[in-house]
């Protein structure tokens, strides 16, 4: 009997492949959960929930750690921000786990993988180039691409049948995608671009309506571009990301209301909530531009989309990226500091900065006296500066006192040849 190893959640899509795995290939169905920060309710129970629903193993991995340092932070140090809002959260994830799962088919000895990413979506072409790049050798199945299930309705029948628990109703029918960096909402009527979001639909921050009347300051520490701190306390990815994540939330900020497009072609309407992450991009970029020459800033804002495509596209194992590591690597080596943040009813503004490696100085841009900047310079290095426009102003003038010498001998020739007849 073959051995198929599956990408598994517990959510409705992947509750469901269980059966229909060993209904329509006579296999043995090994599960793959990962922790990568969901919350413990959402992994509490999954391994028996797969058991009852056929599967014959269940291994549950804790990757949490390793997708905040080795997946979260590089990112969010490439600025990477897909269609203007996108913070990457489900994008950044797919890699790990789906290296993970390869990882367990290795180890196991499987004949296949599976996962339970639709056809119409991106999730399924970062499993299958993580697969490709891991286990290049091993068929992959992707049930929503060959049965007859067509929607969420469907599935949900399908569960019902089968008794198999399942969270999603047809009255609640979103699909939720949620690990330590965001949540993502996605499905029933949010696939109307026009609607608002329902008030309910949030799980990670308040409404900036019922937020605290007082705002609050939060100080984020970074050396070389990773966050080490929060209010000088220094702390692990985890445990600074899940705080990170607390403190926004209740003051509703990190709420992204997204059109966006995917990878087949077609645009998607998602709800996006950010807390911690939309912190740590608003006070990284401040550092940098306090740190960071104009040039290397508009290098690295030129890499930061490029970063972010490859991310959404799911080309995480490539050289491409290590090569845009490499640069990042660079240009964070000076980015330490500390930026504080106010936090109001949905909002987080700077209001200080500070690093010994900041080029900023006082000194040079005081408006009272000084004794490190000679104004009479400005004279020179303006001549210098304008020099092209200058040029060009002269070559203009030459060109036009040209024409104008040509037409007026041309009219001083004219009025010869009237006087001559």
């Amino acid at each position: 009997m073959p051995t198929i190893v599956l990408a598994y959640s517990g959510g409705l899509d992947t509750s469901i492949i269980v059966p229909w795995l060993k209904e329509h290939h006579d296999a043995r169905v090994v599960c793959v959960a990962a922790d990568i920060g969901q919350g413990g309710d959402e992994l509490e129970g999954v391994r028996e929930k797969a058991l009852a629903s056929g599967a014959d193993e269940c291994y549950i991995e804790d990757l949490r750690e390793e997708y905040v340092e080795q997946f979260i932070w590089p990112t969010l140090r490439a600025g990477a921000i897909y269609g203007r809002k996108y913070l990457l959260g489900t994008s950044m994830g797919r890699p790990l786990i789906a290296r993970r799962q390869a990882e367990v088919a290795r180890r196991i000895g499987a004949d296949a993988l599976a996962h339970g990413c639709t056809g119409k979506g991106n999730d399924q072409v970062r499993f299958e180039l993580t697969y490709a790049a891991f286990a290049p050798d091993l068929p992959v199945i992707a049930p929503w691409r060959e049965w007859d299930i067509r929607s969420r309705e469907d599935a949900i029948a399908y569960a019902a049948e089968r008794r198999i628990p399942v969270t999603a109703t047809a009255a609640k029918i979103y699909s939720r995608d949620r690990n330590i960096w965001h949540i993502s909402h996605e499905g029933g009527m949010l696939e109307d671009p026009n609607v608002a979001p329902p008030d309910d639909l949030f799980m990670l921050t308040v409404d900036p309506r019922l937020a605290p009347d007082t705002p609050e300051e939060v100080t984020i520490g970074f050396f070389k571009g990773t966050p080490v701190s929060v209010n000088g306390d220094i702390l692990g990815g985890v445990a600074l990301l899940t705080l990170l994540n607390e403190i926004a939330g209740r003051h509703g900020v990190g709420r992204a209301d997204i059109v966006e497009d995917r990878m087949v072609g077609m645009k998607s309407r998602g709800i996006y909530e950010t807390p911690g992450g939309t912190l740590l991009y608003t006070a990284l970029s401040e550092l940098e531009q306090l740190v960071l020459d104009r040039r290397t800033l508009a290098a690295k804002d030129l890499l930061a989309p490029r970063y972010a495509d490859l991310v959404y596209e799911g080309r995480w194992w490539t050289t491409e990226r290590e090569a845009h590591d490499a640069f990042i690597d660079v240009v964070q080596g000076r980015v330490s500091g500390t930026v504080t943040l106010r936090l109001y009813k949905g909002s987080a503004m700077v209001v200080g900065r500070q690093s010994d490696q900041a080029l900023y100085d006082e000194r040079f841009v005081t408006f009272g006296e000084d004794d490190v900047y000679q104004q009479s310079d400005a004279a020179g290095f303006i001549r210098l500066f304008a020099l092209p426009q200058r040029v060009r102003a002269l070559k203009d003038q030459e060109l036009t006192a040209r024409a104008d010498a040509a037409a007026a001998a041309a009219a001083e020739s004219a009025v010869t040849l009237v006087g001559a007849d």
